[in-house]
């Protein structure tokens, strides 16, 4: 299959999402299929790919968006981790009890503060560059925005103490590619709604 990419899920943000942001970066338009299926799949240069970092790994590859050498791309996928990490321990709260969210919320959000965040504030600290690695877009920078962008939306204040971290927002957020995705329109889904997680939870569990 040759063309534009061609993207298997439900209509939600879920593990497509980095998906979605990261080929938004590469400038990559894509079919969206929507279909009710747990698994992410995508159709790309003849292969039908599942599991979601191996996809993410493929397209960074693909577009130039995974470092210059194995160095690189080894700090690029530690980097990566990290937000996963954060990522699942974000997506976790739309599952808890109605009487558990507000505490969960406030756990996640001040590991993001105490734990995740400073260790991207200090490699931007030390190396004094725009990005995360090798002073180039990467999937760690598209991801780090992805993910603060996330928390922003619980809480918006969250980077008041993290000044490298609001100026990598600022810089990468008008990059030509990430700027399209995030207006109106695009492919970038919808914070998910109260409403909307019982039908998640029938996908998902």
């Amino acid at each position: 299959m040759s063309g534009k990419p061609r993207l298997h899920y439900v209509n939600a943000r879920g593990r497509m999402e980095p998906i979605r942001w990261l080929l938004a970066a590469a400038g990559v338009e894509v079919y969206g299929d929507l279909l009710f299926q747990q698994v992410p799949m995508v159709e790309i240069d003849g292969m039908k790919m599942v599991q979601t970092r191996a996809i993410l790994s493929y397209i960074a590859g693909k577009y130039n968006l995974y470092g210059k050498d194995l160095k690189e791309r080894a700090l690029i996928d530690m980097y990566v981790e990290g937000l996963a990490d954060l990522n699942e321990l974000i997506t976790s709260n739309f599952f808890q009890p109605a009487d558990k969210k507000e505490e969960h919320l406030a756990t996640v959000m001040d590991k993001a503060t105490t734990r995740y965040f400073p260790v991207y504030e200090k490699v931007l600290k030390g190396h004094g560059q725009d990005f995360l690695v090798g002073n180039k877009l990467s999937r760690a920078d598209v991801q780090l925005l992805e993910i603060i962008l996330l928390v922003e939306e619980s809480k918006p204040d969250i980077l008041a103490k993290f000044p490298l971290l609001q100026s990598f927002k600022a810089k990468t957020s008008n990059i030509p590619n990430i700027k399209k995705f995030l207006q109106p329109g695009s492919q970038r889904k919808l914070p998910i709604q109260e409403k909307d997680i019982p039908r998640l939870m029938q996908i998902f569990h």
